[in-house]
């Protein structure tokens, strides 16, 4: 059963969170996931949700994508994503 990473994103420094996707995206991939969907521009339309980008990820299954989340290699570019914007992630499972 797929998984998916949902990551919200405030990027508060663009200059630098721009070297965060190029190196993440390929580690993405190394654990068998890929970038289903970035989504901005929102408009809320119930609640009081209002985020300013998502970023979707599917994975085989919700070990590989905290395998992702957990790689050594990651650490310094989780750092960027964290020293460069506000976020918040959530891992969960497919239902279909």
């Amino acid at each position: 059963m797929s998984a998916f990473i949902l990551m919200e994103i405030d990027i508060h420094d663009m200059a630098g969170y721009s070297a965060y996707p190029p190196k993440v995206w390929p580690l993405i991939a190394k654990h068998g996931g890929k970038i289903t969907h970035r989504i901005s521009d929102f408009e809320v339309m119930e609640g009081d949700w209002s985020p300013k980008r998502v970023l979707l990820a599917e994975f085989p299954d919700k070990a590989a994508a905290k395998a992702f989340l957990a790689d050594p290699e990651y650490l310094p570019f989780k750092k960027i994503r964290l020293d460069t914007a506000t976020s918040n992630i959530v891992i969960g499972d497919s239902e279909m």
